[in-house]
């Protein structure tokens, strides 16, 4: 089941549900976030900004997810630091979805001392916390080649501090994910699912604006893998206008698993112009995990 939403010009989509309504967060403006409400998934509203005015943040708001965890909403992106215009991961915080969303602080949730995007938290069963976010390709070049890393660290309960150094748990490494540019190589938009005791890492591949650009998924029996990655991707391309599916998350609907993600609003001249797209995931009987777009 595939749901194409009419909202554009956003990209990342993310989606919390708070009661009877949805609340759908995505990279959709240049000064900030807005956040968009829907009651059945189908027709949506712009809600207007829930996080603007950045306290160390310029530009390059993207990716945004939001979190209820300990009583209050917490909003993880990324933003290019003022300080040195390089991009980092920024938390904020408000008591509601519809924001304001403040920053915890006047600067990046952590400096690793490299461009890092994409962050995701995944809360586990036992009540540990994780951070995976993308070592990105625009300040990490390896043998000439800009590349696009995951990596995974253990957060304390507060999401304040790292328990654990990172750890890298997935690169650009087969065929499929290094042969349409020999100069510029992803893996980022990391998303992660639990089920029969396993770790499902989904990730994006490829550059957003390409048509090619598609979602894989690897498997570990830990947070910090080591990850099998599967050989095919679980989300690409199909003929029509449905180009660069990418950068998804997941959410939980009337017992159902389902996945947000974004494709080319204008498939003939793709671009940073996305459309919320939304459809349903899960396991089969192999264990596999699957992504159903059919429509």
């Amino acid at each position: 089941m595939l749901i194409r939403t009419k909202i554009t010009g956003i990209g990342d989509p993310f989606i919390l549900k708070e009661g009877t309504v949805y609340h759908a967060f995505a990279t959709s403006a240049p000064d900030g976030f807005l956040r968009y409400t829907s009651d059945n998934l189908k027709e949506w509203r712009v809600e207007g900004y829930c996080y603007r005015n950045s306290a160390w943040a310029e530009n390059c708001f993207w990716a945004p997810e939001v979190y209820f965890y300990c009583g209050k909403y917490y909003m993880l992106y990324t933003g290019r630091w003022k300080a040195n215009h390089s991009l980092r991961l920024g938390l904020a915080v408000a008591h509601s979805p519809q924001g304001p969303f403040e920053d915890l602080a006047p600067a990046p949730l952590f400096d690793f001392g490299y461009a890092c995007i994409d962050g995701t938290l995944f809360f586990d069963d036992d009540g540990k916390v994780y951070l995976y976010y993308v070592r990105d390709c625009s300040e990490n070049v390896i043998g000439g080649v800009h590349t696009s890393e995951i990596y995974c660290a253990r957060l304390s309960e507060d999401l304040r501090t790292l328990e654990t150094e990172p750890v890298k748990v997935a690169w650009p490494c087969l065929g499929w994910e290094t042969d349409r540019s020999p100069d510029w190589h992803w893996n980022e938009g990391p998303a992660l699912l639990k089920h029969g005791g396993k770790y499902y890492l989904n990730y994006s591949v490829n550059c957003y604006d390409s048509p090619h650009y598609c979602i894989g998924c690897a498997v570990a029996d830990s947070p910090f893998g080591p990850f099998e990655k599967y050989a095919a991707p679980v989300l690409k391309r199909a003929e029509g206008d449905f180009s660069g599916p990418g950068h998804n998350s997941f959410f939980r609907a009337e017992g159902k698993l389902f996945t947000a993600f974004h494709i080319h609003s204008d498939p003939d001249n793709p671009s940073g112009n996305r459309r919320m797209c939304i459809a349903e995931a899960g396991f089969g009987e192999d264990g596999n995990f699957f992504i159903d777009a059919t429509e």
